[in-house]
């Protein structure tokens, strides 16, 4: 565990026992020992270097696609949002974005540089950070599909340029060969028109809030969609829409989406999780696999 006293420096905030409640998209979830929000890109690379080898690590944007549980988080939380908020346009055809700017922003601004194909990201509640680190998607497009180059992070602070086939990337996943984390990515876009562009994203968000509980707390997708099936069909047709555990739910609107009712516990939701899990099985015969992380410790 970290033992280093911060060096002068370094210009961020360090905040001990932070509640990650107070970070995630489910509202759930004990203290991080450590929560540092860093000033800049320069300012993490001296906080990462600052850190023994061994501290343990959780990168968080919106806290979104994470379930942390009521135990809290041991070791660090770097927290990206609000501090790598690099957005500029590279060339004709590329947005450069750091990875603690929304998803909705890089859509935004994208269509306003009269770049199109990025609409699909307004639809994904995170970062570039968390999109890059799962491959996530919405409405038929997928993150990585836009990378050209990406730029990480190492544990001593050293910035890297990395090349999209230096990873495994696949639906919702993505393996790194190395322990480095994202700080920002260049995404190749097509030239095209302004109002065309806004006017997509506008769609593409009443469509999502026709159909899905944006305004719950939720953490998005809770499971993979099944090769040739959807998660959401699964559930609801084994007649799971409703199911609580403590206030935690299966949204009466979208069944791959748990809501939290108001006074819901990481332990309610992990546990509504696995229910759902086990009945899809016992219905279907097939075995859903989780998209939301889980992190952290339980309770005694």
């Amino acid at each position: 565990m970290m033992t280093a006293p911060l060096q002068p420096a370094l210009r961020g905030e360090l905040r001990e026992r932070e509640p990650m409640s107070a970070h995630t998209s489910w509202r759930v979830g004990g203290p991080a020992d450590r929560f540092y929000q860093p000033a800049d890109l320069d300012d993490l690379a001296g906080f990462l270097a600052s850190l023994p080898a061994e501290e343990p690590l959780l990168w968080l944007g919106l806290g979104s696609n994470l379930l942390v549980r009521d135990g809290g988080i041991r070791g660090t939380v770097v927290f990206t949002l609000g501090a790598l908020d690099e957005l500029r346009r590279v060339g004709d055809d590329r947005l450069h974005a750091g990875a603690g700017v929304t998803c909705a922003k890089v859509a935004r601004a994208a269509a306003r540089a009269g770049l199109t194909g990025a609409e699909f990201l307004a639809g994904i509640p995170g970062t570039l950070g968390g999109a890059l680190a799962m491959n996530a998607g919405a409405f038929g497009g997928e993150t990585w599909g836009l990378v050209t180059v990406v730029e990480t992070l190492d544990r001593r602070g050293v910035l890297h340029r990395r090349a999209p086939d230096e990873y495994e990337v696949a639906y919702r996943s993505v393996q790194a060969p190395r322990e480095e984390w994202f700080v920002g990515a260049e995404l190749r876009l097509t030239p095209g028109d302004v109002s065309a562009a806004q006017a997509h994203i506008k769609e593409l968000l009443a469509r999502r809030g026709a159909t899905q509980p944006t305004q719950q707390p939720s953490c998005g997708s809770v499971f993979r969609n099944p090769l040739g099936d959807h998660a959401a069909r699964l559930i609801e047709t084994a007649g799971l829409k409703g199911l609580r555990r403590g206030d935690a739910q299966v949204s009466e609107k979208h069944a791959n989406f748990i809501v939290n009712l108001g006074a819901a516990t990481a332990a309610d939701i992990e546990a509504l999780i696995f229910e759902v899990r086990e009945k899809v099985q016992a219905v279907h015969g097939v075995r859903l696999e989780t998209e939301v992380r889980m992190v952290g410790e339980a309770t005694a």
